[in-house]
């Protein structure tokens, strides 16, 4: 099936829309969580497969989603992370949903609208949050943190090859000049460029942001709330654009948590006790038709669980 309906794709093409849709398997009077908002394209899908007794409650802590917000009565925006998902559909009255769906990453509109800092294509402050009310920043990261702090985000978030060698000359640069800008900052590690500059500097780009707006613990947080919060038979569709969320996602759906099962059970492996039923071995991936007109889609991965 094809999918597309109005939304706001200036702010941002929905990505795998046909393919989440269909893993959700939307039942019409059923309770949804769209927990990235943005645009409002997979939530206006949503909203199209509901009858009016159908709900879709829709997290997104970038106060410029909501600009984005739906006139419709089967629909909430809630302006905070997923993260506190449980938190917030209990205060709207809702302890139980059919379906959750997340798109995580970074939204069109963020990456083009220069002031935010996310692209290093435009000049602007290093600043990168997608929540303007939190304090923390790209510069305080580059500024404030240890050397062996820096070097691990950048080898475990942007997978940089020299990520001891640019942890070690940040510290050393911003002692003489805080690093406050896009480009001053590349400007001042031009040096350290590794292959392809775009790339490099995407991945170092891509590291900040993650450390930012903490999205690995955000990820963690919300997948840990799931399976409380769905229905026996729900689905729950995350799509991610990173390999440690990717892992992340394929993990707790198998086992239902985030340890190890050795260390569960040192004297041998355990009968698993997920809650979940995993509907995709190996991830959903956007087709060549996809990719032709939103080529940002090239790296995402849709995994689907349904409760057990």
């Amino acid at each position: 099936m094809n999918y597309m309906r109005d939304s706001n794709p200036a702010y941002h093409i929905p990505v795998l829309l046909s393919e989440a849709m269909d893993g959700l398997n939307i039942r019409a009077s059923g309770v949804f969580v769209d927990c990235t908002f943005g645009g409002g394209g997979h939530s206006t899908e949503i909203l199209a497969h509901l009858n009016s007794e159908g709900r879709l409650y829709g997290f997104d802590q970038d106060a410029d989603a909501k600009r984005n917000s739906l006139g419709d009565e089967r629909f909430v925006f809630i302006p905070n992370n997923f993260r506190h998902l449980k938190r917030f559909l209990r205060f709207h009255g809702v302890n139980a949903v059919d379906g959750i769906l997340a798109d995580l990453g970074v939204s069109s509109h963020q990456f083009d609208e220069s002031s935010r800092g996310f692209s290093i294509r435009s000049e602007a402050n290093l600043d990168m949050r997608m929540d303007k009310r939190q304090a923390l920043k790209a510069e305080d990261i580059l500024n404030t943190y240890g050397e062996q702090k820096l070097q691990e985000i950048f080898s475990v978030y942007g997978e940089v090859t020299n990520s001891k060698t640019l942890a070690k000359t940040i510290v050393a640069l911003r002692n003489k000049t805080p690093f406050r800008t896009v480009n001053g900052f590349k400007q001042a590690i031009a040096d350290l460029v590794k292959g392809n500059p775009n790339r490099y500097f995407a991945q170092v780009f891509q590291a900040l942001r993650i450390e930012v707006n903490d999205e690995i613990g955000s990820l963690r947080e919300m997948l840990e709330q799931a399976p409380a919060l769905l229905k026996s038979g729900g689905r729950i569709a995350i799509i991610s654009f990173h390999s440690l969320e990717d892992r992340m996602v394929k993990q707790f759906f198998r086992n239902g948590h985030f340890e190890d099962k050795d260390d569960q059970n040192p004297f041998g492996s355990s009968p698993s006790t997920t809650p979940f039923r995993m509907l995709t071995k190996k991830p959903i991936t956007p087709s060549e038709k996809e990719l032709s007109f939103n080529p940002r889609a090239r790296s995402a991965k849709l995994r689907i669980a349904e409760k057990i």
